[in-house]
């Protein structure tokens, strides 16, 4: 006997990337920060003192939303704080989607979405991705045709890595009648040249939210902090009425304010990692394994015939490397390969190398 909702049974829960109990690997299949944080996070933390955690944390995360206000000159009132970007994730669609709804993704995503779905028992409508990792034509018109009510959309994508630009996401959310959730998990390790913002959109749109996390570019994976934007017609209810009533902890808040703060530490990573980004595309690509131009912080890499991207995975694990492989329709040969510190990327290449060459 099983006193499950019936699309809860019937549902896979989400697989996490594997996380090894050894010190030794080398772990590239996460997209965590090679870097550690920063001074600023280590003061904060040190200042933290036991008594601070006898009383709950302000319920809003106020101070940290002032100081992501600052940062993005918006104002506070479009800004909510989650427990990680899953958690505006869950939101989002608990708050604005009816069970008989429809939320659309353009497949391959990242695969939380339809686990998310599932568990609210709407439906998830999936359209397929150009070759070329680029959104299907007329894709607003054929959203509104199938009476979606939200699009998810990650920006830089997963797991390619590619980018949209700022205007075709303008066009989408003009013609789209749904909300348009922009994922940005990645987007601070978007080249700056690009000049690529999103956040003015909220201020043009009343159906777009953007997700922004620590996990990645501050180098916060463990703490589970993240915070969406949006207009406040958004923002409000879910900051009000769905929103767990303390969802964020008080260390979680102070130090992530202090990280969003220190600019040139979090800055230094990012330009070590698109430096080291582009090394490994052009590395890799003397060894035969190509990847399509990426803003993130890794590289997803096509693996040629007649080497078996599984089996490449399987061969890198014992040499006590770990990168992520997806076995879904479409994506059986490629890995995905996470940007690390300089030794672990000149180790992944030696040993790639030694592996093809054998």
């Amino acid at each position: 006997m099983t006193f499950e909702r019936k699309n809860i049974r019937d549902m896979e829960g989400y697989t996490p990337g594997e996380q090894p109990k050894s010190t030794d690997i080398v772990k590239l299949n996460t997209n965590e920060n090679p870097f550690a944080p920063g001074p600023a996070v280590q003061k904060a933390l040190s200042e933290i003192k036991t008594d601070d955690l006898r009383c709950y944390p302000q319920p809003t995360a106020l101070e940290l939303r002032k100081a992501i206000s600052a940062h993005h000159d918006i104002e506070t009132e479009s800004i909510i704080v989650t427990n990680g970007g899953d958690e505006l994730l869950r939101l989002a669609i608990s708050t604005f989607v009816e069970t008989d709804e429809a939320i659309a993704v353009a497949e391959p995503t990242y695969t939380l979405y339809e686990v998310l779905a599932q568990a609210h028992g709407c439906n998830y409508l999936r359209f397929k991705l150009n070759d070329d990792w680029s959104l299907p034509e007329n894709f607003a018109q054929t959203l509104n045709n199938a009476n979606a009510k939200m699009c998810l959309l990650p920006n830089p994508h997963a797991p390619s890595g590619t980018l949209l630009p700022v205007e075709e996401l303008a066009a989408l959310a003009n013609e789209f009648i749904g909300i348009l959730l922009i994922d940005e998990a990645y987007i601070d390790f978007v080249d700056p040249s690009l000049n690529h913002d999103c956040i003015k959109l909220i201020n043009d749109f009343d159906n777009v939210l953007l997700l922004r996390t620590f996990s990645k570019g501050y180098s916060l994976a463990g703490l589970r902090i993240a915070y969406g934007i949006g207009p406040s017609s958004l923002i409000y209810p879910m900051q009000s009425k769905t929103k767990d009533s303390y969802n964020t902890d008080f260390i979680a808040q102070k130090l992530a304010q202090a990280a969003l703060e220190d600019q040139a530490y979090a800055k230094k990573a990012w330009d070590f990692v698109r430096a080291q980004r582009a090394m490994l595309k052009d590395a890799l690509a003397e060894l035969g394994l190509t990847s399509v131009e990426s803003q993130s912080n890794f590289l997803l890499v096509s693996v040629p015939e007649p080497i078996k991207a599984e089996e490449l995975y399987k061969s890198l694990k014992q040499h006590g490397i770990l990168v992520r492989h997806f076995n879904h329709a479409g994506q059986e040969n490629y890995l995905r390969m996470t940007v690390g510190n300089t030794n672990e990327n000149q180790l992944l290449l030696s040993t790639l190398k030694q592996l093809l060459a054998e």
